[in-house]
């Protein structure tokens, strides 16, 4: 009897195989997002030298389109932001980013209440953000954004409210 109720049971934490690997699936998300920010950070060191203004003109003209269009011309605005900020404190947000994304990353991976936690608290902080957006700018991605992001922190707090209970 014992052999067959240690089948039956999860292999890690308290959560069935469905929700176990749609938390995974957010810890791999989470992962991917604060693997991305290093790389970030690293490409951002190897453009210190350089005017990124015109590194946007160039890729934009490359691309046929022109820096007065909406899209060139937002990425030209950001490319200027971030000509004008210190390097030191892009790479300390950039770093810190990557650290609580991949912190986030291995709590929910691990099934931790912590990680639940970190992933409902950070993703829940975006959604004013993601809400002024889409009323300033309504867009079927950022509504599409807002509604993901609602859901993956809903679940993660009906995680942690099964776990309290």
């Amino acid at each position: 009897m014992h052999a067959h109720h240690a089948k039956e049971a999860p292999t890690s934490g308290h959560l069935p195989p469905s929700q176990r690997q749609l938390v995974r699936g957010i810890a791999v998300f989470e992962a991917v997002k604060g693997l991305a920010a290093l790389l970030s950070a690293i490409g951002l060191a190897e453009l210190l030298h350089h005017d990124l203004h015109q590194l946007v003109l160039e890729l934009v003209g490359h691309f046929g389109l022109k820096p007065t269009q909406s899209f060139p011309h937002i990425v030209l605005h950001y490319a200027d932001v971030l000509n004008r900020t210190p390097i030191g404190t892009l790479e300390i947000l950039l770093c810190s980013y990557a650290t609580l994304r991949l912190t986030e990353a291995y709590g929910l991976w691990n099934e931790s209440a912590w990680g639940a936690w970190l992933g409902a608290l950070s993703g829940g902080l975006y959604v004013p953000f993601e809400l002024r957006h889409l009323w300033h700018d309504p867009s079927a991605i950022g509504a599409s954004v807002l509604a993901i992001n609602l859901l993956l922190v809903a679940f993660l707090a009906m995680q942690l409210w099964r776990k309290r209970g």
